[in-house]
């Protein structure tokens, strides 16, 4: 197996232990430099990993027992054409390690990349008007000379009227989903993902033969908010998915967009209500998103996330690991450490650090580049 694949099996299996969150899953990396090396480090250094210093056999002995679990789902994905990204997997989502629950592992299906250079998250009502839709279809029209990709959910409604109008004119669209990939809800829409995967396609964090549940879509929703520069509520009642989707954005300082509706409508009383809370803009047109991220109709060439960052505003210490890494374009941190003088324990602190940023990604070997 090679040592991108040993990468990302050792990862997944971390991944399904239980009460591994983002936030001991950081730690855990952060420690002991990648998930295969939290099994080789001694008892004792894995006590000092902050979270789990009381509970390091146990999840130790989860972790090794999940690795047959993580071959299978591997295998079985491998099958049936969908693609796995762990935390370190170089087409990991960028936008998503800048969040604090960022998912662990994400499955997809077709040809999108996780990494556009621009994105626009589009959700509302299940129920919605033929105002609603009309609006929808206008926006992406008036999108499409920015090239962004399309973010929503699959759901009747806004979302999937979102995802049709986005291939009909000929931009990318992914569904963040509640469902695994392979299991598309609601079925109704089974067309419109096999489509979409031509041309964009289908994420999860659920691995394969998941079934939809209702607890699911809240999670769903955080990763349609992370996943979005800018999101467009379009209609929205006062309760429901779409202004979940909304707070959530907010809270991830995302610019948020709401579509303002008759003051007697049930299905405008979300979006009314994210406007007169300050917690969207109101949305009249293009100009708003042009001007709120600075968009200008030429096609990107490059994401924005790997663009030359500001340096200068880092730690010393920082800006010289950057610098080495520029210089070798892609180094061991072993070599690294020798190089800085910094403890390796410090030093892979820093590395993720960085990686959040958006500054370095990780490499198969425990070696680093530059975005």
């Amino acid at each position: 197996m090679s040592s991108l694949n040993e990468t990302t099996l050792h990862e997944l299996a971390l991944s399904l232990v239980p009460k591994i969150g983002p936030a001991v899953f950081r730690s855990i990396l952060a420690y002991a430099g990648d998930a295969q090396g939290f099994l080789n480090i001694s008892k004792g250094k894995a006590s000092k990993i902050s979270r789990i210093s009381n509970k390091v056999v146990e999840i130790r002995n989860q972790f090794e027992k999940n690795l047959p679990l993580a071959d299978k789902i591997l295998n079985d994905c491998l099958k049936k054409d969908i693609q796995v990204s762990t935390f370190s997997s170089i087409d990991y989502p960028l936008r998503f390690k800048g969040i604090d629950d960022f998912p662990l592992v994400i499955y997809k299906k077709g040809t999108c990349d996780l990494n556009p250079a621009r994105s626009i998250g589009i959700v509302g009502t299940r129920s919605c008007t033929e105002y609603g839709r009309a609006v929808t279809k206008k926006i992406i029209e008036e999108l499409t000379p920015y090239q962004p990709t399309i973010i929503s959910g699959l759901a009747y409604g806004i979302d999937i009227d979102a995802h049709r109008a986005a291939l009909q004119n000929g931009l990318p669209t992914i569904a963040f989903m509640g469902s695994s990939v392979d299991n598309i809800y609601p079925a109704i829409h089974k067309s419109t993902a096999k489509e979409m995967c031509q041309f964009g396609g289908l994420a999860s964090e659920y691995a394969p033969g998941t079934t939809m549940h209702p607890s699911n879509f809240p999670q769903r929703n955080r990763l349609i908010a992370g996943m979005s520069d800018a999101l467009i509520v379009v209609e929205a009642a006062i309760k429901g998915g779409a202004l979940i989707t909304a707070e959530i954005a907010y809270g991830y300082n995302k610019e948020v967009f709401a579509v303002p509706g008759n003051l007697q409508s049930q299905h405008s009383e979300g979006c009314n209500k994210l406007i007169s809370k300050m917690k969207a803009s109101i949305y009249t047109g293009i100009k708003d998103i042009e001007e709120a991220l600075s968009w200008s109709k030429e096609n990107p060439n490059e994401s924005q996330f790997s663009k030359e960052k500001n340096w200068s505003m880092l730690p010393v210490e920082d800006q010289h690991i950057l610098k080495l890494i520029k210089e070798k374009q892609s180094i061991e941190i072993d070599q690294l450490a020798m190089l800085t003088e910094i403890s390796l324990p410090i030093l892979a602190s820093k590395l993720l650090n960085l990686e959040f940023e958006g500054m370095i990604r990780s490499l198969p070997g425990k070696r680093y580049s530059l975005i």
